[in-house]
């Protein structure tokens, strides 16, 4: 008899509220399962990392675990080298550093994706900027995300970035919609293209990160110190379309495996 468990995965914060959020997303997506579900944190939340979130679900006796990074995208080092640490294939040469993760004899793991460029989602940020925008016809987007610089991650931060863009474009009817990393430092850079390009066109800058932190409050504002923007800081959450994300994630995984 297979008893199914969810290891939902997050990055960690030394703000007590960015843990509190991630928390009350997954504890709410949870709530219309009958299977235990574990919010687990890559670092920094001592008790509560990674393994120690797998050891508790081995203790409910869990025989196939659903592991589900709730990261913005599939261009973050950490998704895989978490999923190295499962023992799924690399996605570069780059080796992660957090060896190899005690999972119980038998038991199957399956690798969930990460938000990337979901719909609901791009919904979600168009909410946020919402009181930004008075004329999204003469406005266009910045989207800021964290980025990597190295080979594979960083296209791939690219590529979600660009359909993320788009998406909002058009859904949200605005004249234009770029997209920056943090890492490599471009937001600046591509932000004083945008105004020397369109003097005149508003811009709206859009934090793509899970959770308000030290990013959207602090990093982001100091980038840009100077130029003319609009911004407000808005992160994914708190919002129920992540608490839907996640709870998607985890029925289209129980039904796969109802039909195996």
């Amino acid at each position: 008899m297979t008893k199914p468990g969810i290891l939902v995965i997050s990055h960690g914060s030394r703000e007590e509220k960015w843990v509190k959020l991630v928390d009350a997303a997954i504890h709410a997506a949870a709530a219309g399962f009958h299977v235990p579900v574990v919010s687990s944190f890559l670092e920094i939340v001592e008790g509560r990392l990674i393994q120690d979130g797998i050891d508790e679900l081995m203790r409910f006796g869990v025989t196939d675990l659903f592991v589900l990074p709730l990261f913005v995208s599939s261009g973050s080092t950490h998704v895989d080298e978490i999923g190295q640490a499962f023992g799924f294939p690399w996605v570069s040469d780059l080796e992660g550093d957090l060896g190899e993760f005690r999972v119980g004899e038998g038991v199957r793991v399956t690798y969930g994706l990460p938000i990337d460029d979901d719909p609901e989602i791009g919904e979600l940020l168009l909410a946020n900027i919402s009181e930004l925008s008075t004329d999204p016809s003469r406005e266009a987007l910045l989207l800021v995300g964290h980025g990597s610089k190295e080979p594979v991650f960083h296209e791939r931060w690219a590529e979600g970035l660009g359909k993320l863009a788009k998406r909002l474009r058009l859904a949200g009817g605005f004249a234009r919609a770029e997209y920056a990393m943090l890492l490599p430092d471009q937001a600046a850079t591509v932000l004083q293209s945008m105004q020397q390009e369109e003097p005149e066109r508003e811009i709206i800058v859009v934090p793509v990160f899970l959770s308000v932190g030290y990013f959207t409050n602090r990093v982001i504002p100091e980038r840009l110190e100077g130029l003319r923007y609009r911004y407000n800081g808005k992160a994914m959450l708190p919002h129920p379309a992540i608490e839907r994300w996640i709870a998607r994630r985890i029925s289209s995984w129980l039904a796969e495996g109802s039909n195996t």
